[in-house]
């Protein structure tokens, strides 16, 4: 393991002022994002769609570190033959891939679910490290019950394990993993419940990168935002988010991790830049705090885009306004009436 070379590409997805794209929608999450806006998921859909993202020049260049690609796109060229990871290398920013397989569920724990992915991986690792792959991404999914039975201590210790093997993995083979444990925010519980689960979850797989040697300076921690559940009838401002969320933040993550880019989970595109923000405003912070967001950063140029060549240019400008907005609060530089400019 080339540990200095891992810390500086994990330094390098969380420079400042830029964050990480996620493109790494599985066929079947992308069709769902496909029928929303009237176009078919086919293979040339797809790749059209995320080489118009890739050749955004303004924001791949000023405000994406990174992009996470799905195993279709980093094999995928563009329409003139060059290879989408020679697009994103073009603009600065680092190639990454999924490499998980998905949840399935956990045995003898009903409702609960494990990613899987493990076997193989080292083949795949080497396969897409060939690719120009510089990153790579596991999501552990977690989700909180009605009741305190879930999560289960099976449920958040096994993911929190495949999630330890994986980085060792793929710091074996030269690449820099993400480290993704998802406490979902689908629920009904309240910000507290949120807090208390990702606390837990977080402490558990910090314990298990230790035990799985991995070194800590070079990874980058992908973790949900306190928040409430989407169905908790109690709310929380802006500043309980950011203020809670920190909290969690420093009492499970070493400062031995260069960064942290924040998931966004089910938060509209302004909540989510917005809690970002507020999180960096209260710094000095002992990591740097960034974004990896898909829907957050997409959900704007994939409707203005809508499946015609006539509609890049106005949905390469929406993204660039997404990643600037994001850009501006991972350095605690966002306002709100820089959206309202815009618009």
């Amino acid at each position: 393991m080339n540990l200095s070379e891992l810390n500086k590409i994990a330094a390098a997805m969380v420079a400042p002022g830029r964050g990480i794209l996620a493109a790494d929608e599985s066929t079947g999450t992308i069709k769902k994002r496909f029928d929303s806006i009237g176009v078919e998921s086919t293979a040339d859909n797809r790749r059209d769609y995320r080489e118009m993202l890739f050749r955004s020049a303004d924001a791949m260049s000023k405000y994406i570190s990174g992009v996470i690609l799905y195993d279709e796109t980093i094999r995928q060229s563009a329409k003139d033959g060059t290879p989408l990871v020679k697009l994103i290398e073009k603009t600065g920013a680092l190639p990454g891939i999924k490499v998980d397989k998905g949840t399935k569920p956990l045995p003898s724990c009903p409702g609960e679910v494990v990613t899987e992915g493990l076997d193989g991986l080292r083949e795949r690792l080497v396969e897409y490290r060939g690719f120009g792959a510089k990153f790579a991404k596991w999501r552990a999914v977690i989700d909180i019950g009605q009741a305190h039975e879930m999560p289960s201590y099976t449920c958040v210790r096994v993911n929190a394990h495949a999630l330890a093997r994986y980085a060792a993995l793929c710091q074996d083979e030269g690449i820099v993993p993400i480290v993704e444990p998802e406490v979902l925010m689908d629920g009904s519980h309240d910000i507290d419940r949120c807090v208390e689960v990702t606390t837990w979850v977080l402490k558990e797989t910090f314990q298990e990168l230790f035990y799985n040697r991995v070194a800590l300076e070079g990874m980058v921690l992908k973790p949900n935002m306190a928040v409430p559940g989407k169905k908790s009838a109690k709310r929380a401002s802006v500043e309980e988010i950011a203020d809670k969320t920190l909290r969690v933040l420093r009492e499970c993550v070493p400062a031995a991790v260069p960064g942290i880019a924040f998931l966004s989970g089910g938060q509209s595109d302004e909540e989510a830049t917005a809690h970002l923000d507020a999180i960096n405003k209260m710094g000095p912070l002992p990591w740097q705090v960034s974004y990896s967001y898909g829907r957050a950063l997409q959900a704007a140029p994939l409707k203005a885009w809508s499946g015609k060549s006539e509609n890049v240019v106005a949905a390469q400008r929406a993204f660039s306004h997404r990643a600037m907005m994001n850009g501006l609060a991972s350095l605690g530089q966002w306002k709100a009436d820089l959206e309202r400019k815009a618009a």
